[in-house]
């Protein structure tokens, strides 16, 4: 069982930057694919990034955002640069079983409480 926590959400204007920070339970933590969705009011959950020993990025947030671990610290972060108003959505962290970059929300195993951030123009 992994539990995750996240923390770093808050609001920002356009053009700013916020770090989130997720923290797990559990002694296996380097074992664990973990990654960074993201849910705006009436949409679907949309992958975000994604990190095992190499990383993923949508689209949407390529070039912008930097995903990141410290396996001894059973940390994963997300640096968040250049926030346009559209990045505002609850933040979740997730951990996947499987040891290989995965991107639907279906092929993660454990979830964090979320985390909102708000971004103004």
């Amino acid at each position: 069982q992994v539990q995750l926590v996240e923390s770093g959400g808050g609001l920002v204007q356009a053009g700013g930057s916020l770090r989130l920070s997720c923290a797990a339970s559990g002694r296996t933590f380097s074992s664990y694919a973990m990654g960074w969705f993201r849910q705006a009011p009436g949409k679907e959950r949309e992958f975000v990034a994604a990190i095992t020993w190499s990383t993923r990025y949508a689209d949407s947030v390529k070039g912008r955002f930097t995903i990141s671990r410290d396996n001894a610290g059973n940390t994963v972060f997300l640096q968040m640069n250049s926030l346009k108003p559209e990045d505002t959505a609850v933040y979740y962290c997730a951990a996947s079983r499987r040891r290989v970059i995965v991107t639907m929300k279906s092929e993660y195993d454990y979830w964090g409480q979320g985390t909102q951030i708000t971004v103004s123009s």
